[in-house]
Parts: structure tokens; sequence; C-alpha cells
């Protein structure tokens, strides 16, 4: 079994996978990048790195004896002027910049590239974690109506449509509206957004209509982007009085798996998994 190094953003799911490793007696060694990383694991074996210090990172990761590694988390795009880079990442850098502003997957792309160049195997958290994953049909006891299923449609064509352009992984649309679509803001900004509008354009709590979709962009590198849904998800499409959640079988995470689909049927919330090619 080939140790794991983590390469721990913020956000829930690389404590999910620590614990994962942890339970499964998978060996692994977690570098927290400082500012994102959050303190649920400090108590890890591993090491802080700057988001530039590449050099430091690939160092500490051999050290530990690892042979794969797993890019997990939340990353906010950084301020390119206000990195302090160590000689490594000095030199990856200008290739940095000029990959982000074709796109955040472009970035991601070319990090990984510089991973598997020093011999490491990039795994997926849903490579690491193979329960991780949204499967095919309803997750949980609420299901859709027609007009629901109508909204998860189009919900899905959006989604993929700012994908196509790398934009971002998610849209809203209810009554067969587009209520808004994701970019830079996350997700939970979005819905935030979204419970702001007239009631009439969506539902209300309890009484939803509309539907968020999230689906991986075309180009994506999924081993370390794919979307996601968790908890905060679940209580920001009921905020905003939608009906459920549509994504993509095998390519939408979900964090917390047991928590949310709880949630979700006491909020009345449905959550369905397409197959990838397909719509509902």
């Amino acid at each position: 079994m080939q140790k794991l190094g983590l390469i721990a953003g913020g956000g829930g799911l690389p404590v999910e996978i620590a614990q994962h490793c942890e339970r499964s007696g998978r060996p692994f060694f977690v570098v927290r990048l400082k500012g994102f990383a959050g303190g649920d694991l400090a108590d890890y074996a591993g090491a802080e790195v700057g988001l530039a210090e590449l050099g430091k990172c690939l160092k500490a990761l051999k050290r530990a004896g690892c042979e794969s590694v797993c890019l997990a988390g939340n990353v906010a795009r950084p301020d390119f002027a206000s990195l302090v880079p160590d000689l490594r990442g000095l030199m990856l850098l200008p290739r940095a910049v000029a990959a982000a502003r074709k796109g955040d997957d472009a970035l991601l792309r070319l990090l990984v590239g510089e991973f598997e160049r020093e011999g490491f195997r990039v795994e997926g958290a849903h490579e690491v974690m193979d329960d991780l994953t949204l499967p095919a049909g309803y997750l949980g006891r609420v299901t859709a109506g027609e007009a629901d299923l109508a909204d998860a449609q189009r919900a899905v064509e959006v989604a993929r449509a700012v994908g196509r352009l790398d934009v971002g992984q998610a849209a809203v649309v209810a009554h067969g509206l587009v209520l808004a679509v994701e970019a830079q803001e996350g997700t939970d900004a979005m819905l935030a957004r979204v419970a702001d509008l007239p009631a009439h354009l969506r539902g209300r709590p309890g009484a939803g209509a509309g539907v968020l979709a999230k689906a991986p962009k075309p180009i994506q590198e999924t081993r370390v982007d794919l979307p996601t849904i968790g908890l905060a998800t679940i209580h920001g499409v009921a905020r905003a009085g939608l009906a459920g959640i549509v994504g993509e079988a095998g390519r939408l995470l979900v964090l917390d798996r047991e928590q949310v689909i709880a949630l979700a049927d006491d909020l009345g919330v449905f959550i369905l998994g397409v197959e990838p090619a397909q719509a509902p």
C-alpha cells in the first residue's frame, strides 16, 4: 500500500481523507497549506508549507517516503504578487501565472504535472475513498416531481455550458429560468444570492422550486477538482427555497454522506445522481 501525501487545503474533505486513511491502515503524511488547512489536521504527522513553497513541499513528501499524493480541499486563487516562493516555487511561478490566465483548470493541470514529474502518482479523492462520489439515482428518501426534473435537466445543461467556458461548476434553474451560475464566488455564495431573489422566482423553505446542478468542466483535471456538496450545500439549497440538487454520478463528491442524507431528508431536499452523458 503506497504511502499517501495528503496536500490539504480548507474544508472537510482533507479531514475525511485523513480519517479514512487512519481507519483503513493506509500510511499517510499531511502537507498543510498555510492559511487554508484547518486545525483538525494539526495532530497528524506532516508539515506546513506556504502556497508557493513547492520545493519545501516536495522535500517533505520525499523525506516522509510518500509515493502518491492527493490534492484535496479549498484553495482560493492567490494574489500571485503577494506570494513568497522558495527557489522551486520561483522557477514555476511564471508558468503558473501564464496558466492561471487560461483558467483554473490549466493551473491545476500544471501542478499535477509537476508532482508527476517528481515521480509521484496523483490520486483523486474519489480514488483514495471509493465511496465519496454520488451514485446514480436518489440519495435519500426525497424524490423530484415532474417540474423539478425539467429544471434539473436545464440546470445540468447550463452547468456544463459554463464549465466548457471554465467559468464554474454550478447553476441554479427554477421554473425553467436560469437564476444563477457559479463563478469565482463559489457555490455557497451563489446560493446566498439566489436566496435574496424574489420568492416567486424560486420557492420557499418547505415548498421548494428549482434545482442546483453541479457538474465537472469537460476539460477538468478530475483528480484534483471534482465538484463537491456537503452540509452547507444542503442548508444553502433549503434557505434559497430550492427543491433539490442534481449531479453526475461518480463525478460529484458528497462530504459527510450520512449527515447530508439525514439533513436533506429532514429539510425536504432531493439529491439526484444522473449518468454523466445524460440529464434527467
